[in-house]
């Protein structure tokens, strides 16, 4: 009565065999090229400053301007990292993955569209 998921279906996609083409390989490795050392990178700097907030109070209280310390300059430019990061992985996508992708989708989309003419003409 429900379908599953993971119950086989006949079809004109073989997903295991696409996620194994050359071209899926491609872009998952550009995907992981930029995401894993972007999220490390980020999480070393988050750490950094929860480090020297919890144990160098003397380090993050020096006052920068006026009332302004390194503990409030450092937390805020975790937001702007957070959207810096945002922006770069955008333009990455929209350079590098989105190509890689539509490639991917335009064979799958002729094989699906292929398979249903077969059927039609059947």
């Amino acid at each position: 009565m429900g379908s599953s998921a993971h119950a086989s279906q006949e079809g004109p996609v073989d997903f295991v065999t696409e996620q194994a083409s050359p071209e899926f390989k491609k872009l998952r490795k550009s995907h992981r090229n930029f995401v894993f050392p972007v999220a490390i990178g980020f999480l070393l700097w988050y750490f950094l400053y929860v480090l020297l907030a919890a144990y160098a109070h003397d380090f993050m209280s020096i006052k920068v301007w006026g009332s302004l310390n390194i503990g409030l300059v450092m937390g805020l430019l975790q937001f702007v990292t957070t959207f810096g990061i945002t922006t770069w992985y955008v333009s990455y996508a929209n350079r590098k993955l989105d190509p890689q992708a539509a490639v991917i989708r335009e064979r799958l989309e002729k094989r699906i569209t292929d398979a249903t003419i077969t059927k039609e003409e059947v």
